[in-house]
Order: C-alpha cells, then sequence, then structure tokens
C-alpha cells in the first residue's frame, strides 16, 4: 500500500499501471488502505478539536467535549469508508458509457487511491485553523483532481479525450456525494449528534 501511496505523489502515470495491473478485491483494498487513511483525518480532528481547539482573533480556545467530537469522528470516519463505495460504484455505473467494463472491484481502488491525499490531507485538522484548513484542503483537492484526470485514462483503458469527459462526470458526482454528506450532517446535528463547546 505505502509504495503506491508514495509512487501516487512521484510518479502517478506509471503507478496507475501498477495499480491497474494488479489484481485487488474491495476486502484487501479496505483492510489495507481505506480503512488505514480515512483514520487519518477522523483521528486528527478528534484530537484537534479535543485538546487544542480554535480561536478566533484574540479569544481563548473554544474546543468539542470527548463525548461530541467521539461521536462526530465515528460519523465522519464511517462516512468517509461509505463515501469511497459510492464513488468506486459511480465509476462503474458510469464507465458502460465510456465502453469500458471495469469491475466493480477496480473501480473501488481507483476512488480510493483517488482519495488519497484528501486523506492524508487531513493531518491538518490536528491543528484547527481556518487558514491552514483551506490551504491545506484546496492543495488535496487540486492533487486529487490531477490524479483522477491522469488516471481514469489509464485505469479504464480509454482514450485522453473520453477520459476528460468521465473524469468531469466523476468530479460533478463527487460534488454531489459531498453536498449529500453535508446535508446527512446537519439532519445527525439536528439528531442531536452535535457539536457540544467547552471553553
Amino acid at each position: 500500500m505505502i509504495h503506491h501511496v508514495v509512487g501516487l505523489f512521484t510518479h502517478p502515470d506509471q503507478e496507475w499501471k501498477e495499480i491497474k495491473g494488479e489484481e485487488e478485491t474491495i476486502g484487501h483494498m479496505y483492510l489495507t488502505h481505506v480503512l488505514l487513511l480515512a483514520a487519518i483525518p477522523a483521528v486528527s480532528a478528534y484530537i484537534g478539536t479535543t485538546q487544542v481547539g480554535w480561536a478566533i482573533g484574540t479569544t481563548e480556545a473554544v474546543k468539542l467535549t470527548t463525548a461530541s467530537a467521539l461521536s462526530m469522528t465515528v460519523l465522519s470516519y464511517l462516512a468517509m469508508l461509505v463515501g469511497v463505495a459510492v464513488m468506486g460504484a459511480f465509476i462503474h455505473w458510469m464507465a458502460r458509457t465510456y465502453d469500458s467494463s471495469p469491475s466493480i472491484s477496480d473501480c473501488i481502488v481507483f476512488a480510493a487511491y483517488t482519495a488519497t491525499p484528501l486523506f492524508i490531507a487531513g493531518v491538518a485538522a490536528l491543528y484547527p485553523s481556518l487558514w491552514l484548513a483551506m490551504l491545506v484542503g484546496t492543495a488535496a483537492i487540486s492533487y486529487t483532481v490531477y490524479l483522477l484526470y491522469q488516471g481514469i485514462p489509464i485505469f479504464m483503458d480509454i482514450p485522453p479525450e473520453e477520459g476528460f469527459m468521465f473524469s468531469s462526470s466523476i468530479l460533478a458526482v463527487g460534488l454531489v456525494v459531498l453536498v449529500a454528506m453535508i446535508a446527512t450532517s446537519v439532519i445527525f446535528w439536528g439528531m442531536g449528534v452535535g457539536p457540544i463547546y467547552v471553553r
């Protein structure tokens, strides 16, 4: 797993070809990659919101109670795990439009590796800061989009022009999934699983 993560940052074209050549099951992918990397933002956010907190101006740092932070951490972790599977399923469904026939396993593997920069960027949550989150988040999203556009033509064996259209479709679905996750979190907050602040 680690060599693929490093390879996606150092030589993504070659790494996508290596990943495509491997036969990876969904279970193995989740056990060796997704479960571990999705824990980075979840655990970092828990530590950052309960131990460090955030302050606006010169006010005292605001933190979350451990109980509320834990419930939100667990829900966000589960959302990331489900998000990878949902994106993989959408990629599999859309692949037929582009005369590609990858397995559902291949599509989930692709979604998981594409999301790697987002998972790793979660370490920034150790120090909750709006500006840090914006900078690191923008960099992570940019590189994730780059991996998506680089990887689709290689992974799906389609021409670059079709790969561009396919990648754009995946990006649109990703935004819809993100909005759905935000809406779901609002529903959970309304049910009482929201933040409880302490100073």
